[in-house]
């Protein structure tokens, strides 16, 4: 028994593996690579608030927050984000789509990232707590 929950464990994962993400990681690790930077290496950092990367892209994406550059727009209602992943997210909402679920109660969500939050119910993990008094919450907009 033990085989099949690994393998549904890997089968998750395999699924819920966003080609956008990925591609950035192996562009990213091409790029530290080719560069000569090594793992744990930040070379990039950001003129503003000095926040570092290791990669330029990295970089690059950061700097929207500074600049307030959305060059991805849906073609459904025109609404701009900075980085792509996040478009594909977005569009998503108008089809219906929702291809990350649940494998506890079979709640379907828009983004991993959504569905990664909503499994702190079930897994009963806070890993957000409040310096002053404490308390500790399961998504970071708690306190």
């Amino acid at each position: 028994m033990d085989e099949n929950v690994d393998i549904k464990v890997k089968e998750e994962i395999e699924v819920y593996e966003e080609p956008v993400f990925r591609q950035d990681v192996e562009v990213t690790v091409k790029e530290e690579w080719g560069e000569g930077t090594h793992i744990g290496e930040k070379p990039y950092q950001c003129n503003q608030c000095n926040k570092a990367f290791s990669s330029n892209s990295g970089l690059i994406i950061h700097q929207r927050i500074h600049t307030g550059e959305k060059p991805y727009q849906c073609n459904h209602c025109g609404k701009a984000f900075s980085q792509k992943g996040h478009l594909k997210t977005h569009e998503d909402t108008h089809t219906g789509k929702k291809p990350y679920q649940c494998n506890r109660c079979y709640k379907t969500f828009v983004s991993i990232n959504h569905l990664v939050i909503h499994q702190r119910i079930h897994t009963g993990e806070k890993p957000y707590q409040c310096n002053q008094c404490n308390k500790a919450f399961s998504w970071k907009t708690g306190f």
